[in-house]
C-alpha cells in the first residue's frame, strides 16, 4: 500500500509541473473490486478533462503486459464502472518498468509511470512523453543479470538458441550451478523471451529471442566500464603475423587464451584492409609473464600493438573458436567487445553480427 502511495504521489507531481493542469486528489478504489482498477486521478487540462484509471504493479516485464491489457479492457468497456466520466485512460505505475514492457504498453496505447520518473500519457489533446533512466532496483537486477555466471548461461543460450535445452544441460554449457541457471531462467521468462516445454527436470526452454537478448545485453555492455588493458609493443612482428605468434608462444606455455575485437573479427569476417592492434584474453600469471617474455613484448603507453584483457575465471574463455591454429573468442563475446572499442569498431561489430552471428 505504501508503495502504491508513493508511485501515486509520484504520478500526481508529475502531472502538476504540466502547463495549465489542475488535478483533483487521488481516489482510491480500495474495497470496491467491481471498480477493477486501483485509484482514479481527475485531470484537466487546458480545456480537457481525462479521468486516470491507476493500475499499480511491483514490477512489470512483457509477459505481464497481455493479462494487464486485458484486465484493462474490461473495466474500459462502455458498460464499466466511470464508463460516463468522460475520455479515460489507463495507467500502469510501477516501481520498475522493463524497456520492452514499456514499448507494449505504448503500442497499446496504455499509460505508465515508474519510480525513475520515466511517463507516458496518451490521450486524445494531451500526449505526455518523458523517458528517464530505469530506476535503480531495475538498473541493479540488469547489471546482475549480465555479469559473472549468470552472464555465461546467457552466452551459453545465445551460442545454441536454435536448441531446446533443460537447466542440467545449459548447467553444463556454461560452468554454472543449476541454481544459477534456474534464476536466469526466471528473469527471461519475464522478458518473454522464452519458449517452454515439458514439466518438473525435464522442462526444456527455447530462446526464442535471441536478438532481442543480445540486444539488451549490447545496451548493458554501453553502459558499462571497459575492461582494464595491459598494452604491450611485441618488436619485428607484423600485425597479421602477431595472432600466430602470440597464440604458439601461450600455448607453449600452457596459458588459455582466446583473441577478441577487431583481429578475431577479421578472421571471422573480414571487414578491414588492415589491423593494428591485436587484443587477447588471457588467464594471468606467471606462465602468461613468460610466455610475452619469450616474444619480447614490451609494456608501452603509446604504440602498442598488443594489449592483453586479463580474464578472472575460465568462463570468461567459453565458447572460444580455433580458427587457422589460433583460439578466438566466440563471436558473440567479440561483437560485444567491439562494442566498447574506438574507431570503426562498431561498424566491424554490426558486419559480424550480421555476416556470423545472423540475428
Amino acid at each position: 500500500m505504501k508503495l502504491e502511495r508513493d508511485l501515486i504521489e509520484g504520478v500526481l507531481e508529475t502531472l502538476r509541473t504540466l502547463p495549465d493542469a489542475h488535478i483533483e486528489p487521488a481516489q482510491s478504489a480500495s474495497g470496491r473490486r467491481d471498480k477493477g482498477y486501483d485509484a482514479r486521478i481527475d485531470l484537466h487540462i487546458g480545456d480537457r478533462s481525462i479521468c486516470l484509471l491507476v493500475e499499480a504493479k511491483r514490477a512489470v516485464y512483457p509477459r505481464d503486459v497481455r493479462e494487464l491489457v486485458w484486465q484493462i479492457r474490461r473495466y474500459m468497456e462502455p458498460g464499466a464502472p466511470d464508463a460516463s466520466a468522460g475520455q479515460r485512460v489507463p495507467l500502469v505505475v510501477a516501481e520498475a518498468i522493463s524497456p520492452g514492457a514499456k514499448e507494449l504498453l505504448r503500442e497499446e496505447q496504455v499509460g505508465y509511470f515508474d519510480s525513475g520518473g520515466s511517463f507516458f500519457l496518451p490521450a486524445r489533446g494531451v500526449y505526455v512523453y518523458i523517458e528517464k533512466p530505469p530506476p535503480k532496483t531495475l538498473a541493479k537486477s540488469l547489471r546482475s543479470l549480465f555479469s559473472g555466471r549468470r552472464a555465461q548461461v546467457l552466452h551459453a543460450l545465445l551460442m545454441h538458441h536454435h536448441k531446446w535445452v533443460n537447466v542440467k544441460e545449459l548447467a553444463e554449457q556454461s560452468h554454472a550451478s543449476p541454481a544459477t541457471v534456474s534464476q536466469v531462467m526466471t528473469e527471461l521468462e519475464r522478458f518473454d523471451w522464452l519458449d517452454m516445454q515439458g514439466r518438473g527436470p525435464s522442462k526444456e526452454r527455447l530462446l526464442r529471442e535471441p536478438g532481442a537478448l543480445l540486444d539488451a545485453w549490447s545496451k548493458q555492455v554501453a553502459a558499462n566500464r571497459p575492461p582494464a588493458l595491459r598494452r604491450y609493443y611485441v618488436p619485428a612482428t607484423k600485425p597479421l603475423d602477431l595472432p600466430g605468434r602470440l597464440g604458439r608462444a601461450l600455448e607453449q606455455h600452457d596459458v588459455a587464451y582466446a583473441i577478441t575485437h577487431e583481429a578475431a573479427a577479421q578472421r571471422y569476417s573480414p571487414y578491414l584492409s588492415s589491423v593494428s592492434q591485436v587484443r587477447c584474453r588471457l588467464t594471468p600469471g606467471r606462465a602468461a609473464d613468460e610466455a610475452l617474455g619469450t616474444l619480447d613484448a614490451r609494456v608501452v603507453n603509446e604504440g602498442a600493438n598488443l594489449a592483453v584483457i586479463e580474464v578472472k575465471s575460465s568462463g570468461e574463455l567459453l565458447f572460444r573458436e580455433k580458427l587457422d591454429d589460433v583460439w578466438l573468442a566466440s563471436p558473440i563475446l567479440v561483437y560485444l567487445d567491439l562494442l566498447r572499442s574506438e574507431g570503426r569498431a562498431k561498424e566491424m561489430a554490426e558486419y559480424l553480427r550480421h555476416e556470423r552471428i545472423g540475428f
